[in-house]
Protein backbone atom coordinates (compact mmCIF):
# COMPACT_ATOMS: atom_id res chain seq x y z
CA UNK A 1 0.00 0.00 0.00
CA UNK A 2 1.17 3.32 -0.81
CA UNK A 3 1.87 5.68 2.19
CA UNK A 4 -1.33 7.92 2.57
CA UNK A 5 -0.33 11.46 4.11
CA UNK A 6 -3.30 13.03 4.14
CA UNK A 7 -7.47 12.21 3.89
CA UNK A 8 -7.28 13.76 0.79
CA UNK A 9 -5.41 11.27 -0.88
CA UNK A 10 -7.52 8.24 -0.17
CA UNK A 11 -9.46 7.51 -3.47
CA UNK A 12 -12.83 6.49 -1.28
CA UNK A 13 -12.08 10.27 -0.36
CA UNK A 14 -11.87 10.91 -4.21
CA UNK A 15 -14.88 9.10 -5.07
CA UNK A 16 -16.98 10.08 -2.11
CA UNK A 17 -16.37 14.10 -3.12
CA UNK A 18 -16.99 13.32 -6.91
CA UNK A 19 -20.56 11.84 -5.50
CA UNK A 20 -21.48 14.37 -3.94
CA UNK A 21 -20.58 17.13 -6.97
CA UNK A 22 -22.25 14.74 -9.06
CA UNK A 23 -25.26 14.74 -6.65
CA UNK A 24 -24.96 18.24 -5.78
CA UNK A 25 -25.61 19.83 -9.43
CA UNK A 26 -27.90 17.03 -10.17
CA UNK A 27 -30.01 18.49 -7.47
CA UNK A 28 -30.12 22.01 -8.90
CA UNK A 29 -32.64 20.75 -11.52
CA UNK A 30 -35.07 19.31 -8.99
CA UNK A 31 -38.06 20.89 -8.71
CA UNK A 32 -38.86 23.94 -6.00
CA UNK A 33 -41.05 22.05 -4.16
CA UNK A 34 -38.23 19.68 -2.97
CA UNK A 35 -36.26 22.08 -1.72
CA UNK A 36 -36.11 21.22 2.25
CA UNK A 37 -36.84 17.94 1.55
CA UNK A 38 -35.24 15.32 -1.23
CA UNK A 39 -32.84 18.40 -2.12
CA UNK A 40 -31.76 18.78 1.15
CA UNK A 41 -31.51 15.35 1.86
CA UNK A 42 -29.52 13.94 -0.62
CA UNK A 43 -27.58 16.57 -0.49
CA UNK A 44 -26.46 15.92 2.68
CA UNK A 45 -25.84 12.27 3.52
CA UNK A 46 -23.70 12.22 0.22
CA UNK A 47 -22.26 15.19 1.67
CA UNK A 48 -21.68 13.29 4.85
CA UNK A 49 -19.33 10.79 3.13
CA UNK A 50 -16.87 12.52 2.87
CA UNK A 51 -16.83 14.59 5.53
CA UNK A 52 -16.91 11.31 8.00
CA UNK A 53 -14.21 10.11 5.88
CA UNK A 54 -11.88 12.79 6.47
CA UNK A 55 -13.35 12.92 10.57
CA UNK A 56 -12.21 8.96 10.86
CA UNK A 57 -8.87 9.94 9.54
CA UNK A 58 -8.37 12.05 12.75
CA UNK A 59 -9.42 9.24 14.49
CA UNK A 60 -6.90 7.36 13.53
CA UNK A 61 -5.07 7.04 16.88
CA UNK A 62 -8.31 5.14 18.00
CA UNK A 63 -8.85 2.33 16.08
CA UNK A 64 -12.44 1.88 17.07
CA UNK A 65 -13.37 5.63 16.77
CA UNK A 66 -12.10 5.06 13.41
CA UNK A 67 -13.83 2.35 12.36
CA UNK A 68 -16.51 3.84 14.02
CA UNK A 69 -16.67 7.15 11.61
CA UNK A 70 -16.08 4.96 8.81
CA UNK A 71 -18.76 2.68 9.69
CA UNK A 72 -21.09 6.32 9.52
CA UNK A 73 -19.54 7.13 6.29
CA UNK A 74 -20.69 3.77 4.80
CA UNK A 75 -24.04 4.38 6.87
CA UNK A 76 -24.45 7.64 5.12
CA UNK A 77 -23.27 5.96 1.34
CA UNK A 78 -26.16 3.81 2.02
CA UNK A 79 -28.69 6.88 3.08
CA UNK A 80 -27.77 8.53 -0.32
CA UNK A 81 -28.45 4.99 -2.70
CA UNK A 82 -31.93 5.19 -1.28
CA UNK A 83 -32.52 8.95 -1.91
CA UNK A 84 -31.08 8.37 -5.38
CA UNK A 85 -33.12 5.76 -6.29
CA UNK A 86 -35.99 7.90 -4.93
CA UNK A 87 -35.16 10.60 -6.94
CA UNK A 88 -35.27 8.09 -10.23
CA UNK A 89 -38.45 7.16 -9.42
CA UNK A 90 -39.80 10.41 -8.88
CA UNK A 91 -38.49 11.40 -12.50
CA UNK A 92 -35.64 13.61 -11.37
CA UNK A 93 -33.07 11.46 -12.75
CA UNK A 94 -32.99 9.40 -15.35
CA UNK A 95 -32.33 5.64 -15.37
CA UNK A 96 -28.58 5.89 -16.37
CA UNK A 97 -27.70 8.39 -13.72
CA UNK A 98 -28.73 6.71 -10.78
CA UNK A 99 -26.90 3.49 -11.77
CA UNK A 100 -23.99 5.75 -12.13
CA UNK A 101 -24.05 6.95 -9.03
CA UNK A 102 -25.52 3.65 -7.31
CA UNK A 103 -22.20 1.79 -8.88
CA UNK A 104 -20.08 4.97 -7.55
CA UNK A 105 -21.74 4.51 -3.73
CA UNK A 106 -21.67 0.91 -3.84
CA UNK A 107 -17.78 1.16 -4.86
CA UNK A 108 -17.38 3.77 -1.52
CA UNK A 109 -19.58 0.68 0.38
CA UNK A 110 -16.25 -1.77 -0.91
CA UNK A 111 -13.69 0.60 0.27
CA UNK A 112 -14.84 1.73 3.38
CA UNK A 113 -15.44 -2.05 4.00
CA UNK A 114 -11.81 -2.97 2.70
CA UNK A 115 -10.60 0.34 5.44
CA UNK A 116 -12.46 -1.06 8.57
CA UNK A 117 -10.85 -4.94 7.22
CA UNK A 118 -7.33 -3.32 7.31
CA UNK A 119 -8.16 -1.02 10.36
CA UNK A 120 -4.91 -1.76 11.77
CA UNK A 121 -2.78 -0.57 8.97
CA UNK A 122 -4.38 2.97 9.09
CA UNK A 123 -4.39 3.06 12.64
CA UNK A 124 -1.32 4.82 14.65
Amino acid sequence: MVYVRSFRDLEVYKLAREVSKEIYILSKAFPADERFSLTDQIRRSSMSVGAQIAEAWGKRRYENHFISKLTDADSEQLETQHWVELSEECGYINSEKSQILLQKCESIGKMLQSMIDKSSTFCM
